[in-house]
């Protein structure tokens, strides 16, 4: 693998205590970013390790995209404090751009160039530079290479993002929706890009609207609501309250009443043919409901307990702020 090594020790973790950070890549303090009375970030903090890979997540107009075009330099900030790689984003200019890589949503392409014509034209605009082929490689274009822009799939051009993106070698790479189109077979290798990646050092932000890609990938994650930073931590810890709690469901045999079971711990829900109850004590509830039906030789069909998942947690915390109902995108998102 042609990348170089980046300086830099693991990021901290925070369990049940203040954030700590070994080396900082990224430290954004009380950011806002005003467009007459419309602020679209209302003083945003958080920072990002060296190595880590960081999702921000949101409902659309909570700020984000405007959040990271501020730290890659394209945007000016109303007020607050911004460092990226030591720099002031508004202020590196070229020293400062060489070092990061950048992936858009959606990035304008000369449709005449090859995809290896175009990856070696960006490839001049880096000091540190990769191997073009070895790239496009990387990136799943090696069948490609010499094909036109104009004949590439969508899921192919997000391809060559990516190949734009990582063609400089950059100390950190910001993501910007970066599997949008990609079928299932795509994205998992975007997914193992973006996980060798960090195992090179490399720190990675990355916005997405798919949960189940943030779970995957990030260390860490933060979901922004209306300019402002709601929530942060590991994908499996982040929520309070809403991650303490586990669903236990079952499906009772027929011609068993509900009304003689145990106390489970919370109230009992009816889901289809079966039941289920919330509680913050999992354990003790299937150790209730499985001595009340050994008893009973009663055999409870579809047990299963289960914790909420990023996506029940994230659709927690944004209605608890009372935003729209957004539903995020769970799954392979094939277009």
């Amino acid at each position: 693998m042609p990348f170089g090594p980046v300086g830099g020790r693991a990021p901290g973790r925070s369990v049940g205590g203040p954030e700590v950070i070994d080396v900082v890549a990224i430290a954004v303090e009380e950011l806002r970013k005003h467009y007459g009375p419309v602020r679209a970030l209302d003083g945003l903090s958080f920072s990002v390790a060296a190595g880590e890979v960081f999702a921000l997540l949101g409902p659309n107009g909570a700020g984000k995209t405007t959040a990271v075009e501020i730290l890659e330099g394209h945007r000016r900030r109303t007020s607050g404090h911004v460092r990226v790689l030591g720099y002031d984003p508004a202020t590196g200019g070229r020293e400062y751009r060489e070092r990061i890589g950048i992936v858009l949503q959606e990035a304008g392409f000369d449709e005449a160039f090859t995809v290896r014509e175009l990856v070696r034209f960006y490839r001049g605009g880096y000091p540190r530079r990769l191997v073009v082929d070895d790239v496009i490689d990387l990136v799943g274009l090696g069948g490609k290479r010499d094909a036109r822009v104009q004949t590439l799939s969508g899921g192919q051009r997000r391809r060559l993002d990516l190949a734009l993106g990582l063609v400089g070698d950059p100390e950190l790479l910001f993501l910007d929706e970066p599997t949008t189109g990609f079928d299932p077979s795509a994205r998992r290798r975007a997914w193992d890009l973006v996980e060798t990646l960090r195992d090179l050092g490399k720190t990675v932000l990355l916005t997405t609207h798919y949960m189940d890609e943030a779970e995957h990938l990030a260390d860490r994650v933060g979901v922004v609501v209306a300019g402002r930073l709601i929530a942060c931590g590991a994908p499996d810890g982040i929520g309070g309250q809403a991650r303490a709690s586990s669903e236990v469901a079952f499906r009772l045999p027929d011609g068993v009443a509900v009304a003689g079971l145990p106390d489970l711990g919370g109230p009992l829900v009816a889901q289809g043919a079966g039941w289920q109850v919330r509680t913050r004590e999992p354990t003790a509830a299937l150790h209730r409901l499985t001595g009340w039906a050994l008893e009973r030789r009663i055999v409870l069909a579809d047990l299963r307990v289960t914790r909420p998942s990023l996506e029940d947690v994230y659709l927690e915390l944004i209605g608890a702020e009372g935003t729209p109902d957004e539903a995020p995108v769970v799954g392979t998102g094939v277009s």
